[in-house]
């Protein structure tokens, strides 16, 4: 029997796990999970003659070499920076490797010698990036096939809660690493490209810029720039194009309050607090207002970022219990950034039967032979969990990395190569078998509304 082999079992993995558990004694394979924690792996493959547990040290290279070479495709769910110590031993090996994660240097280095060896390094196959990717190229390869010019790309995606689940003023819940959340943004200025001129925003400011979505069935949305939209502009095709912008989605409200916080400084990961173990919230908050002897710290935060007496945007806050005189913070030597992700992350956690929701929304303008004007067609997902382990980030991420992983194994991906799933041979098969788990696009014409 073949062999496929995945280092780690987090929360993103339930699906994938699942998906190729079902398809071990069809497909004739078995599946060996590695990871820190040998409980995480055994609760998610049960009893399955199939599967393999195995506790990994994933700096002992001896044991790490030994797994990978007793097997013939390698999938890693770890987190991106170690993917090049499983890609070197996959090349040295002769193994094939599947990640969810973007490209490095390290592994685009590696390309000449995966291709030489016929091996296939599939890279950026989860949902953003993964589904984007391939419903994208879907798209853009169907209007070049009909002799279409694809002038204008935006492409939004959001993990966000579902809405029966959305229970609180943020409209927001964590289905995904709430580090990524707090500092979204972060480490340079948006960039993107609309109607031939290059646009940049600071970090500052980010929040403040954001464009409104309607998705059938699911109401409206904001979206506000990802840090850089010109990343997949080659990748794409899309040279010629004027408008590219890529942006995450939110509930409406979300990005005017995330702002207030940027503004007030404790999303910043750069310098820690002073004996932050044991400030309160309150004294956590206090520290970024001015002094005053008799305002209060309520008083202070509404007068610094300008918040009227009957704006609702104070009852976020109030939620967040950011004036608290008995929470804690509990962090040594903590930056505001890591402040904030424990407060954060107590009060957005999915509760057991929650659900959560993907939604994604590509916006395609083209001009045809012959044809008068720009044309445009919208293409929208969403895809809602099942409650806060069977997640629809965990579905949108894992499926396609077991769809991608089985199609290497059965040998219908051939083509080598450190890649992502861009090409018809990937991305028609793999949106295909999405569909049967209802993650499905809606395509659609509509008049062309000039974008961003």
């Amino acid at each position: 029997m073949k062999n496929i082999l995945l280092f780690g079992s987090g929360r993103s993995t339930s699906s994938l796990i699942k998906y190729l558990l079902d398809r071990t004694e069809k497909n004739q394979f078995k599946l060996h999970i590695a990871d820190q924690s040998i409980e995480s792996i055994q609760q998610k493959i049960e009893h399955n003659p199939n599967a393999f547990a195995t506790a990994l040290d994933i700096h002992n290279s001896e044991q790490r070499k030994e797994l990978i070479k007793n097997t013939d495709v390698v999938i890693s769910m770890l987190p991106a920076f170690l993917h090049p110590i499983i890609a070197a031993d996959c090349l040295e090996l002769g193994k094939h490797l599947v990640t969810a994660s973007y490209i490095s240097k390290e592994l685009k280095a590696m390309d000449a010698k995966v291709k030489a060896k016929g091996l296939i390094f599939m890279n950026e196959c989860g949902l953003d990036p993964g589904i984007d990717h391939m419903s994208a190229m879907k798209v853009l390869d169907e209007i070049r096939s009909k002799g279409g010019n694809p002038v204008h790309f935006e492409s939004f995606c959001g993990g966000l809660v579902a809405p029966e689940s959305d229970n609180n003023v943020w409209n927001y819940k964590f289905s995904w690493n709430p580090r990524n959340v707090v500092v979204a943004g972060q480490g340079g200025a948006a960039k993107f490209l609309q109607q031939g001129t290059y646009k940049y925003i600071p970090y500052q400011r980010v929040f403040k810029r954001t464009e409104f979505l309607e998705v059938d069935g699911f109401g409206r949305f904001e979206a506000y720039a990802n840090r850089d939209s010109l990343s997949y502009r080659e990748v794409y095709g899309l040279q010629n194009a004027h408008t590219i912008y890529r942006g995450t989605m939110r509930r409406v409200g979300y990005s005017r309050a995330w702002n207030m916080l940027v503004q007030l400084g404790v999303t910043d990961d750069t310098y820690t607090i002073e004996d932050s173990e044991n400030m309160t919230y309150r004294e956590f908050i206090n520290s970024f207002l001015y002094y005053h002897p008799t305002d209060s710290v309520e008083v202070k935060f509404r007068l610094t970022l300008n918040i009227e007496q009957d704006d609702t945007v104070w009852d976020k806050f109030l939620e967040l219990d950011f004036f608290s005189n008995t929470q804690k913070v509990g962090l040594k030597n903590a930056t505001p950034a890591q402040i904030m992700e424990k407060i954060l992350s107590e009060k957005w956690a999915l509760q057991p039967q929650d659900k959560d929701m993907i939604v994604m929304y590509h916006k395609f303008g083209y001009t045809m032979p012959n044809v008068d004007g720009t044309l445009q067609i919208d293409s929208t997902m969403v895809c809602l969990g099942e409650d806060s382990l069977h997640t629809g980030m965990a579905k949108t991420v894992g499926l396609p990395v077991g769809i991608i992983a089985l199609k290497i194994l059965n040998g219908e991906i051939k083509t080598p190569g450190v890649q992502m799933p861009i090409t018809k041979e990937v991305y028609e098969p793999v949106l295909k078998e999405l569909e049967t788990f209802g993650i499905v696009f809606q395509e659609k014409e509509v008049p062309y509304d000039g974008g961003i």
